[in-house]
This record gives structure tokens, C-alpha cells and sequence, in this order.
């Protein structure tokens, strides 16, 4: 165990009690936490109130998990909402491969889209149509792609319509001939869309007729379209809504507290994501612990009815499950997976685990029941006591379970569930399934998981309340209350995007998935932004973020003199697939970490173990790094940019860092030789580069200026190549450059990226500046309209997301913190 932890003993009598200050969590985020372990097992609730939508998959489907108080004779909502029902009236071609006829690149004559069109010279294939994903379909990589779908209705549909479809890119839409709304762009998943009233008018019974043109503008290819209709279902009728009082996130727990009428009830979510305990980081299970209590001195009648859909083990809803309730150890227990088990068989951003198993537990105590409905009836089922499975093999079933409370007074009664997912294998890596890190322990099975994890319940929630004690008090110490806040909300977030194996090799990996950006494995550059989080925490965890693009080139699969961007696409790390490298980023990106898990570590050992292709790196930047061509650099999204006076940096501190690293490891030539071209290379710099009251963007062009995040590692590893006037004048520049919701990214856009702001911020030398530039992060994580998982990239101007989501690189919120702790602070 590394310097920066102490192991603590901890003795228990009673139910666990939450003393710490709750005051000091916080209470407004634009997504709540509820269920959060690994970039499949992820549930969260995107309304300031529980009660008010449905929870999703951070990927934004719904995974509903929905809660009923009953007090007395009466009911109260306290958790997520009534899935809403569709009926699908014509279907999509995942549902069901369907005959259509098609054109491909040549466009047709006037009319195509006309009921009467002659269509007879056309091919005929199965829909949908696509690239590779498109295995029961027609094979379709190119520009255009026009289709007919006839298809006949006995009946009308009733209740609200909706075109269920999925776009790569632009799609044109027509039935019966007139125009639905347009679809732009890609959607990236099958997506439901409202269609009016003037829409339904056009259906007609008997013969209909479909007509899609979908134009791929780049990338990936794909089009499928169906309809389907909302059924009406009215179970939540005779069912009060709860009235939330407080929501309170801390790093490991989110905590809600209601009204229900004559009673109280307090609900905790808690996931143990203690970053220094391997074995609780890499549970798969989650708790969900209820308090009740009376609010009028007398005695009620209460039990807690919780919900979990079995969406949680589908990637798409229309998926068949197998559900199942049975006990063993000890504990009630509810299973769902999908009979198809195509364990890692996907790979992609927008997507969710279709293998594995969930599961609902209870202790086998008097009067709890689990039993398996439709969603359609799980709520009339707790209503009406018929505690009955009626089906357990279908589409979107509900896993049910009652806990009964009995009389309960003043004094407040607590029970709890846990709710777990076994994928069974997690990762593919170079051809090699790996489990989960909890299944390398010998003979582990899901049912033993759980029990473990309930008979240390009292342990594991007193070690989280000390976690999210030690957490905030650490932020706090280093940057106050904001600061502490902010770093509450990265916690759960940057650590669930991350999934925990043991390579062939034995070694740890910590692999990210590049949530809602490109689904890269394992990405340099997102591991690059994240690492403040690791490196105070638990250093060894940071060293499994980087152990895999090491093993990628010292095993030879990498042959290029740079490092790679990425090992894959999640869940399958056989490779790098993003189509372009970084190697400024990326080498300088590699280097700067490994000095810093030595500086954490206080030893070189790990430098010395990779020191041969970390010599091959520094050369490279020392031929490449200071004047960087046209090469995309971690802000990718900004486009290619040559003159990048920021990557320079990176470049520059990268071999001062490997310079520091040769000395530490004895080699005095080496550190000489690097040591002087970094001094030399950061003299040049600032000649190049300054443009009087700032410092360019790109050394042709001083009408432009930019964030110098990079620099921060020259003061956390205690380099001192920038001298301190450097700092000072960026400093000036960038307080006179704010938006409303923060410092842009540059003078190229108004948007920014909030981790490299807080890089930013941890440069300044006064608390005054530091927090000029956190307060405007700070109000956008607590009043942007963007209800996810918090985004990393938004507009300063209005505070909303431009787009990623759910990504682990909030972990370099912790970078301040950081910066403190290589001080001695």
C-alpha cells in the first residue's frame, strides 16, 4: 500500500448511522448517480427529483427502476416513473428482417417516393441496411441508399405514433408518398420519434407504402425504419407521488429523503467505489438501502415495493430475457439475461450489455417476496398483492421485490436490497476473453458476490461514509467548499467509466471507455485528462492505464516509433482502431505519467520496467515534439492544427520529465542530454510563441491565444522550466477572457472543456485566481439544461453541452489537489 493510504480498522455494534455532515455533499447535478460501476452496469436519474422520469443508462435508455411506498393503505411513488408501452405496428428490421426494394448510389426517377412509383427494376433485399453491423440485412458502405417498404394494416393505430428508426447519416422520410419530418445526421441508436397528427391521418388499411432515402455523409452506414404505437397504461392511477425533501450526493452515495404522507423515508444508493480497495472497487454489486419512520407519533402499516426493469441486461429493448427467482445463502434472489448471451460480440459507443446477468437481492427474511412480471403489470401486481411470476420469458420484464416493514413508529426501521451484475467476461484483450477482477478469485460465483456483500453491508457502508468524509475534506483542504463540490460529482462518474481486469500477463488494467465520443478502449488522451483522480488515490490503478499501450508496443503488435491512440473499440481491445494517430499527444502523454506514478511512488522501478520504449518516445518528440506538424492533438474534436503551442508544451515537459526519470534511474548522460533540450526547447518556446500580454495558440499567428493546460505538469513535477513571469501573464490574460460558464477552450470557439479548465486553475499562485476560474465550472455543473451524466465539453455562453457525457476525464477535476499534495500542502 502506497504512502497515501492508511488502512483503518473499523469496529461495528448497530446499523450503520450517516454522521458527517450532510450539508456538506452536494445537491444539484444535472444527472444523480444512483447505480454506478463500469460503463455497462451504470443507472442514473436525470431529474432533480426521483419521482419525476424514468431512470436511464447513462447512454441515455431507459433502465427503469421504479419505487412504491405502501403506508397503511395508501401509496406513494418515491422512485422513477411508469415506463411508457409501445406497440410495434410495423417493424424495424432488427425486430424482424423485412423485404423491401432498393437502389444504391444512382438516385431514381421523380416520384420514387410515390405509391405508384414502377419499382420493378429495383433489387430486392432484407432490411436493415448497413456496414458490418448488418448481419441479417443488405450490405450497404456507400454514398446513397433509396428503399420501398410496402406494408398492410388490418386496423388503424390507436394512441400516440411513433417512427422508430436508426440513421447513418441524413434521412428522408415519406409515407403513402408526403413527407414525415426529416431525420439529420446519425442518431447512433434506434431512436423513437414523435410523429403528429397529420402523420397518423396518412396511414390507411390495406396496402401502405414506406419510402426512405439515407445519404452517408462519412463513417459508419446505416438506415432501418418502423412505426409503433404508445399503448395506454393507467397502473400508477390511485398512487400518490412522494414528496422529495432533500437529494444528496456524496463521492460513494446518493441519499434522498421523502414525505409520504403520516411517514418519512430515506433512500441510499451506494456503490462501493472505494478507490483504494481493489476487492470493493471491483464488486458488482450496488445497495439500495431504505429508512422508514412515522411523522405523526403514531404506528403505520408499511412495506417498500422496489422495481428493476430488465432493460438493465439488454441492449435494446425488443431483446428476449430469461428471468428467474430462487434463493440460496441466505437471500432472495431475482436473475434476468437474454437468451441470446452474445458475450462480447459488440463493440461501439451506444451501446449496453447484452450478456451476463442481473440481479436483485434480499435477505431471506419473514415476508419478503420477489416474484417476475410484464412492466406493464408490475405496479397493478404490488397494488393489488398478487405476488405471482406470471411471465418470465419475454420482452421488457420487471424483476419485483416487497419488502415488508410492519408497524413502524418514531423510531426509524431499516432494510436494505442489492442489486449486482455478473457479465462473466468483461473485456477482450488481443484475443483473450478476461473476467471481471472479482471472478479471478478462486471458485467466485455471482450468488457468493452477493452474499459477501451482504454480510459486510455494516462494514462496507461505514468504510463509504469514511470515504466520502476523507474525499471532501481533501477537496475541500486544497480548493473549499466549490472546489470539494465539484469534485463530489467527478468521483463516481470518472470511475464507473472504467472497467477492471487482469491481462494474460497478470497485470492490473484499468480500461476506460471513451464514453460518448468514440467508444475507444483504453484512449491515451482521455487517460491523460483523468489521471489526477488515480495518481492521488491509488497510484497502482494508474499504472493499469497505461500498462496496456506499453504492452502494445513492447510486444511488438505496435511497431510505429510513437505511441498508439487507443487498444480498441469497448469492449474489444485487440488493437488500435481510431483511423489516426497523435504521436506528440500521445508519447508526450505517456512519458508524463509514468513520471508521475514514479513521483507518487517515490520509486523508478516502473520507469525502468518500460524504459526502452520510453526512450524511443522521447526521441521522438525530441526530433517531432517542439514545433508540431498537422497533427490532431487530444482536443481532436477542435481539428488538426499545426504550430500547437500547447502541444509543445506537452513535448517540452515530456522530455524534462524523462530527463528527471534518467537521473532518478542513475543515468547522468541521459538526464544531462534531455535536461538541456528541455531547457533549451522552453527558452525557444517563449521566444516563439509570445505574443506581449499572452502567449499564441500557434506560434504563426500571435492574434490568438489558447489554454496552456499542459503546463501544469511542469510545476506537479517540480520541473521549473517555465519561468514563474510565464504563468503570471497566461494567468492575466485568461481572467479577462471568461464567459459567463467559463474560459474558452480558445480563440478559435466560445466552447471549452471543463477538466482543462481546472488544469488551468490549478496553475494560478492565489487562491482569488483560482477560484475566478472554478466558480464559472462550478455554475455550469449546477445550472446547465443538459440533463446528463455531466458533459466535459460545453458552450461558455449558455451553458449547455456540445457533446461527450458520462466521461472519465472529470477525474482531472482533482488536478488542484494533485498539485498540492507533490507540494507537501
Amino acid at each position: 500500500m502506497n504512502r497515501f493510504f492508511k488502512k483503518t480498522a473499523i469496529l461495528f455494534t448497530s446499523c450503520v448511522i450517516f454522521s458527517w455532515n450532510l450539508a456538506a455533499a452536494q445537491s444539484k447535478l444535472p444527472a444523480y448517480p444512483l447505480i454506478t460501476h463500469n460503463p455497462y452496469f451504470s443507472i442514473w436519474s436525470n431529474t432533480d427529483k426521483l419521482n419525476e422520469s424514468l431512470t436511464k443508462h447513462w447512454t441515455g435508455k431507459n433502465q427503469s427502476l421504479i419505487g412504491i411506498i405502501k403506508v397503511d393503505n395508501q401509496y406513494y411513488r418515491f422512485m422513477g416513473e411508469n415506463s411508457p408501452e409501445y406497440r410495434s405496428i410495423v417493424n424495424t428490421g432488427v425486430e424482424q428482417p423485412y423485404s423491401c426494394k432498393y437502389v444504391m448510389e444512382q438516385k431514381p426517377a421523380e416520384g420514387w417516393e410515390k405509391p405508384d412509383f414502377n419499382d420493378a427494376a429495383w433489387q430486392t433485399g432484407m432490411a436493415p441496411f448497413g456496414d458490418s453491423r448488418a448481419k441479417a440485412g443488405t450490405s450497404w458502405t456507400g454514398n446513397d441508399i433509396w428503399f420501398r417498404r410496402k406494408f398492410s394494416l388490418n386496423e388503424l393505430p390507436q394512441g400516440r405514433l411513433m417512427l422508430n428508426i436508426l440513421h447513418d447519416d441524413d434521412a428522408e422520410i415519406f409515407l403513402n408518398g408526403q413527407r414525415i419530418p426529416r431525420q439529420r445526421g446519425a442518431n447512433g441508436d434506434y431512436e423513437l420519434v414523435p410523429l403528429n397528427d397529420d402523420v397518423k391521418k396518412r396511414f390507411k388499411t390495406g396496402e401502405n407504402i414506406l419510402a426512405v432515402h439515407c445519404r452517408n455523409t462519412g463513417g459508419g452506414t446505416w438506415i432501418d425504419a418502423g412505426f409503433s404505437a404508445e399503448v395506454i397504461n393507467d397502473a400508477m392511477e390511485g398512487v400518490a407521488k412522494a414528496e422529495q425533501k432533500s437529494v444528496n450526493v456524496t463521492a460513494t452515495q446518493t441519499i434522498y429523503t421523502f414525505k409520504c404522507g403520516p411517514a418519512n423515508l430515506k433512500v441510499t444508493f451506494t456503490s462501493p467505489l472505494i478507490i483504494s480497495d481493489l476487492d470493493l472497487l471491483a464488486s458488482p454489486v450496488s445497495y439500495i438501502t431504505y429508512q422508514a419512520n412515522s411523522n405523526d407519533g403514531k404506528k403505520h402499516n408499511i412495506s417498500v415495493y422496489q422495481g428493476a426493469s430488465t432493460n438493465i441486461s439488454v441492449n435494446q429493448p425488443w431483446q428476449q430475457v430469461q428471468a428467474s427467482t430462487y434463493s440460496k445463502n441466505g437471500l432472495s434472489m431475482l436473475k434476468a439475461g437474454t437468451v441470446e448471451q452474445p458475450v462480447l460480440q459488440k463493440k461501439g459507443d451506444n451501446l449496453r450489455i447484452d450478456w451476463g446477468f442481473a440481479y436483485i437481492a434480499a435477505p431471506a427474511v419473514s415476508g419478503v417476496k420477489q416474484y417476475i412480471t410484464s412492466d406493464a403489470q408490475a405496479v397493478t401486481s404490488f397494488l393489488h398483492s398478487d405476488y405471482k411470476s406470471d411471465e418470465t420469458k419475454g420482452k421488457e420484464l420487471m424483476l419485483n421485490t416487497v419488502l415488508p416493514f410492519g408497524l413502524v413508529g418514531k423510531e426509524a426501521l431499516t432494510k436494505h436490497i442489492l442489486v449486482g451484475y455478473d457479465e462473466q467476461y468483461s473485456i477482450q484483450y488481443f484475443g483473450t476473453n478476461l473476467k471481471p477482477w472479482w471472478r479471478n478469485q478462486a471458485n467466485a460465483t455471482m450468488e457468493g458476490a452477493l452474499s459477501k456483500a451482504d454480510k459486510n453491508y455494516a462494514r462496507v457502508m461505514a468504510k463509504c461514509n469514511l470515504t466520502d468524509k476523507k474525499i471532501y475534506q481533501d477537496a475541500y483542504k486544497s480548493g473549499g467548499e466549490n472546489y470539494a463540490k465539484l469534485c463530489n460529482m467527478s468521483y463516481r462518474q470518472s470511475i464507473a467509466a472504467h472497467q477492471l481486469v487482469k491481462s494474460p500477463q497478470g497485470d492490473l488494467l484499468w480500461l476506460s471507455k471513451e464514453n460518448f465520443s468514440n467508444g475507444s478502449i483504453n484512449t491515451v488522451d482521455v487517460t491523460y485528462p483523468s489521471s489526477p483522480l488515480y495518481l492521488l488515490y491509488n497510484p497502482k490503478l494508474m499504472a493499469g492505464m497505461l500498462d496496456g499501450i506499453f504492452y502494445y508496443s513492447e510486444s511488438g503488435k505496435w511497431t510505429k516509433p510513437f505511441a498508439a491512440h487507443d487498444l480498441g473499440t469497448y469492449p474489444l481491445a485487440n488493437g488500435q482502431t481510431y483511423g489516426e494517430d497523435m504521436p506528440v499527444e500521445e508519447c508526450g502523454n505517456m512519458i508524463i505519467l509514468t513520471a508521475a506514478i514514479v513521483k507518487a511512488q517515490q520509486n523508478p522501478a516502473y520507469a525502468k520496467k518500460h524504459w526502452k520504449v520510453l526512450t524511443t518516445w522521447v526521441n521522438y518528440l525530441a526530433e517531432a515534439g517542439f514545433d508540431p506538424g498537422n497533427q490532431l492533438c487530444t482536443d481532436d474534436f477542435a481539428g488538426h492544427l499545426a504550430h500547437n503551442a500547447n502541444l509543445s508544451v506537452k513535448a517540452i515537459v515530456a522530455i524534462g520529465a524523462y530527463a528527471q526519470l534518467a537521473q532518478m534511474l542513475g543515468d547522468a548522460d541521459a538526464a544531462k542530454k534531455y535536461g538541456d533540450m528541455a531547457v533549451d526547447y522552453t527558452q525557444k518556446w517563449i521566444a516563439k510563441d509570445d505574443a506581449g500580454d499572452h502567449f499564441a495558440l500557434v506560434f504563426d499567428n500571435k492574434d490568438t491565444w489558447s489554454q496552456k493546460y499542459n503546463m501544469v505538469w511542469d510545476k506537479v513535477l517540480h520541473l521549473n522550466l517555465f519561468p514563474q513571469k510565464v504563468y503570471e501573464t497566461e494567468m492575466k490574460y485568461y481572467l479577462s477572457h471568461q464567459n459567463s460558464f467559463g474560459l474558452p477552450l480558445d480563440s478559435r470557439k466560445t466552447y471549452t472543456k471543463s477538466d482543462w479548465i481546472m488544469w488551468t486553475a490549478a496553475m494560478a499562485d492565489s487562491r482569488k485566481d483560482f477560484n475566478s476560474l472554478l466558480e464559472p465550472v462550478y455554475k455550469f455543473a449546477t445550472e446547465t439544461t443538459s440533463r446528463v451524466p455531466l458533459s466535459d465539453w460545453h458552450e461558455t455562453t449558455t451553458g449547455k453541452m456540445v457533446g461527450f457525457q458520462a466521461r472519465s476525464v472529470i477525474g482531472g477535476y482533482w488536478m488542484k489537489a494533485l498539485k498540492d499534495k507533490t507540494a507537501g500542502k
